[in-house]
C-alpha cells in the first residue's frame, strides 16, 4: 500500500517566544516492513541529525528571537510517501541493541510482579508455554494484546502523555499509547523484550486514528527475532502501519519535544492526515 501522510504540529504562545530547541522524531526509516519513497522536514530553523542507538532517524533544531519580533508561533511539518508491505514478524539488523535491553524497567512502562501474575491469569498460553520451558508463540502473544485491550478500555481524553503504564493498568482506561505502554511493561514483567512503537495508521475517513502508537515484542532473542502487535486493533501490524519510531516508551521517542524561553503559555496543535498515493 503507498500512503501518503501530512504531519503538522503548530504551536502557540501567549507571550513572546525567546528561544526554543526541538527535537524531532519525524522522519521513518525503510525496513522489511515498509519502504520511504520520499520524506521532509520543514521547521523555522536549521535542521541537524542526532544520533541514536535504536535505529531511528532524529533530528533537531533551535530557534531565537529577540522580544521585538513578538514571535508568538513555530510549527513544524513532516510529509512523504511511504510504501507498506504488511510485515509483522521481522528481524532486527546487528548494529540494533540486543533485545535484553527492552527487558529494562522505564518511566513509562515499568514491569511489575502484579502484571505478571494478571498476565498469566488471564492468557493460559502463556502459563502453559512456560511449563513446557518455551518462549510464547504468536498466537498467544496476539491473545495477550487483546487481553490488554480488554482490560485498558480505548477511552479518549482520560489519560495524558506522562500517565504510566500502573496508572492505566489500574484504572482500566487509555489511549493507544496507554495500550501500548501497558503491553510493553506486562511483557518485561514476565520476561519478554518489547518496545513502544510510534507511528501512523491508515483507516479512511477517520483521522483521529492517524497518530497511532503500537509495540515490538522479541519472540526469538537468540536470532532478534520480532513480532508487531496492534493492542488497539487486536491484530498483528500489516500494510495500514506505518513505523515512525521504536524505542523504550513514548518518552524515548516523542515526535516532537523540546526546551524554551519565553513564550509564556503554550498552545499545541496536531493535524496528521494520511492518505492513498
Amino acid at each position: 500500500m503507498k500512503l501518503v501522510i501530512h504531519h503538522h504540529t503548530r504551536f502557540r504562545y501567549s507571550q513572546p517566544l525567546l528561544y526554543t530547541v526541538q527535537s524531532l522524531h519525524l522522519w521513518p526509516v525503510s525496513s522489511a516492513c515498509q519502504s520511504v519513497e520520499h520524506w521532509e522536514l520543514r521547521v523555522p530553523g536549521t535542521l541537524c541529525s542526532q544520533p541514536d542507538i535504536e535505529g531511528n532517524r532524529v533530528h533537531s533544531f533551535s530557534l531565537s528571537a529577540r522580544p521585538e519580533k513578538n514571535l508568538r508561533e513555530n510549527s513544524v511539518t513532516a510529509r512523504g510517501t511511504v510504501v507498506t508491505h504488511g510485515v509483522a514478524e521481522f528481524t532486527d539488523a546487528p548494529t540494533l541493541p540486543p533485545p535484553g535491553f527492552y527487558l529494562r524497567s522505564t518511566p513509562l512502562a515499568e514491569p511489575y510482579p502484579r502484571m505478571a501474575m494478571w498476565a498469566l491469569q488471564a492468557e493460559p498460553g502463556l502459563m502453559a508455554a512456560r511449563a513446557r520451558g518455551e518462549r510464547p508463540g504468536a498466537a498467544d502473544l496476539l491473545a495477550l494484546a487483546g487481553a490488554v485491550a480488554d482490560k485498558v478500555q480505548y477511552r479518549k481524553g482520560s489519560t495524558g502523555v506522562e500517565t504510566t503504564a500502573l496508572e492505566s493498568f489500574d484504572w482500566g482506561l487509555g489511549v493507544c499509547q496507554d495500550q501500548a505502554h501497558v503491553m510493553v511493561a506486562v511483557c518485561r514483567s514476565i520476561g519478554l523484550p518489547a518496545r513502544y512503537v510510534s507511528g501512523y495508521f491508515y483507516a479512511a475517513n477517520e483521522p483521529d486514528l492517524a497518530s497511532h502508537a503500537w509495540v515490538d515484542v522479541c519472540v526469538d532473542p537468540a536470532n532478534r527475532r520480532w513480532l508487531s502487535l496492534d493492542v488497539t486493533h487486536r491484530c498483528p501490524t500489516d500494510e495500514r502501519h506505518i513505523r515512525l519510531a521504536a524505542a523504550t516508551d513514548y518518552s524515548a521517542c516523542t515526535p516532537v519535544k523540546g526546551l524554551r524561553r519565553g513564550g509564556g503559555e503554550e498552545d499545541m496543535s496536531v493535524d496528521v492526515r494520511i492518505s492513498l498515493a
